[in-house]
């Protein structure tokens, strides 16, 4: 790790970030980072404690003179997505993040970063840890598992806290506000298939969808990148009908809530057929790459020679999955009527895993209106029960209803106006945030949620922008400051 990473300013923030990013922490493998947000907490002496399902709970008294104000409950997660390229040698399990300077950026030398969302995280370790920073009483919360389940959030007690307000710093955007998020539901059709043998005069070929963007799948699915997934079952849907193609595997994606960026498949074409299949892998190359251009410019398929596979799908099951994935919808289904550019409603064809007799086709389906998100979930639940899939639908968790009314949202927004000289963009985002699950219990509490420009989330080309970070920071301190008394009363 870079040592220029600790000397970034503001210091606090990047040597916590630094600390929290040598250990790690994917989601549902949290044991390590439980332990070092626990005993960060012990060490300053503040009141910590860690509930059933892992999520660490700090209290710190107000400070002198501010005893009286309104009581803030500072949010954030402690797991992060783990993604990497195909070409990095990295274990999640055992390795800590490498980071580097890049200009204005911090980056991750081919793997997420982890500053979503380990900023939010590292910012609140920093106002704990200070002496200075003047603020009300705070309890904070870093939950678990947010970014594959949200069962840490899920899994929260009501009855815990007092605070009045919640500012959750887990957003990527310096100008924007967040007052509300889409809900999601996991959607997986899983099921056998009877394998047959290839053809005796057939060629094996190992095709790969590589080096494209992926992304958030929900704060860059309006940006129509490709997805892996779909661009796989193109190929091969392709190279059936033309080429008499037998499909010996598909592995595509990796988790639910980014953007396939790889996808391969081991397959068999008559070896009379490799030519015209070569070509039809040129073709699609230069197809995907015109159609591609903007969003994804690194995007190519590739071909190479393979050991002939002892099976393949038999025909008709063959024709029948890659008709379904073709037909699975992917990406946006509906935008609000009501809010301008938000996206309602989408879908990320996430992961497509068909091997050894038994396959997975994983989904995540997004709303904020949690009616349209059952009902299109249950449509692709339809579409694929109909070549014979068992479906699950889990992890589902609400959206959560923006209140522009409220009064944490006002004072942020005249606090931003003030200190930056413009307005900032209040509005929802169709990622899923933990305010609509915790909010279930603390219905009364107001919610707000903010963060530094962060770029490529849950991708290897995640970065955080340093002066970003700088001004995100500022803007946290004066809104400490500026929380009224209990009643939440403006001054004049």
């Amino acid at each position: 790790m870079s040592k220029d990473i600790r000397n970034l300013e503001p210091k606090e923030i990047w040597n916590h970030f630094a600390d929290l990013n040598a250990i790690p922490r994917p989601s549902k493998k949290e044991t390590r980072v439980i332990r070092f947000a626990k005993e960060f907490g012990e060490k300053l002496g503040l009141q910590t404690a860690v509930d059933e399902t892992g999520n660490v709970i700090i209290r710190k008294p107000a400070s002198p003179g501010m005893e009286n104000r309104t009581p803030v409950l500072m949010q954030g997660h402690l797991d992060m997505v783990h993604q990497k390229n195909a070409s990095t040698d990295f274990n999640f399990d055992s390795q800590g993040i490498e980071m580097f300077v890049d200009g204005d950026w911090v980056r991750a030398k081919g793997t997420t970063l982890g500053s979503d969302n380990g900023i939010g995280v590292a910012s609140i370790m920093s106002v704990l840890a200070s002496s200075t920073i003047a603020h009300p009483s705070l309890e904070v919360l870093f939950t678990v598992d947010e970014e594959t389940g949200m069962t840490g959030a899920s899994g929260l007690k009501g009855g815990l806290f007092e605070a009045g307000i919640m500012l959750n710093l887990d957003t990527e955007e310096d100008n924007e506000l967040t007052i509300g998020c889409a809900g999601g539901v996991d959607v997986t059709a899983t099921g056998e298939y009877k394998a047959e043998k290839p053809l005796n005069a057939g060629k094996a070929f190992l095709v790969k969808v590589k080096g494209l963007t992926g992304g958030h799948s929900g704060i860059d699915i309006h940006l129509g990148r490709a997805n892996a997934n779909k661009l796989m079952n193109r190929i091969l849907l392709s190279g059936s009908g033309k080429c008499g193609l037998q499909v010996s595997s598909i592995d595509g994606g990796s988790l639910r809530n980014a953007i396939p960026r790889e996808s391969s498949s081991l397959v068999v074409v008559p070896a009379s057929m490799s030519g015209v299949f070569s070509k039809l892998i040129a073709d699609c190359n230069e197809i995907f790459s015109r159609e591609y251009r903007t969003t994804d410019p690194l995007l190519a398929v590739a071909l190479e020679d393979a050991p002939l596979p002892t099976d393949v799908l038999a025909k008709q099951f063959q024709d029948s999955v890659l008709r379904s994935i073709h037909a699975c919808p992917n990406g946006i289904y509906r935008m609000s009527p009501d809010i301008k550019d938000l996206v309602q409603t989408s879908n990320n064809l996430a992961r497509v895993l068909i091997a050894g007799g038994e396959y997975s086709i994983q989904c995540l389906t997004r709303s904020s209106v949690d009616s349209e998100k059952t009902d299109h979930a249950g449509s692709i639940g339809s579409l694929f029960e109909i070549i014979g899939a068992s479906m699950e639908f889990g992890g589902a968790y609400p959206g959560w209803t923006p209140r522009p009314e409220a009064k944490i949202v006002r004072l942020m927004s005249e606090l931003y106006q003030k200190k930056f000289g413009s307005a900032p963009h209040v509005a929802a985002c169709h990622a899923g945030l933990e305010c609509g699950i915790i909010g279930k219990n603390y219905p009364e509490m107001e919610m707000i949620s903010f963060g530094p420009n962060i770029r490529g989330a849950h991708s290897p080309d995640e970065a955080v922008q340093i002066s970003s970070v700088q001004k995100f920071w500022s803007f946290l301190l004066d809104t400490l400051k500026a929380i009224p008394e209990r009643n939440l009363s403006f001054p004049k």
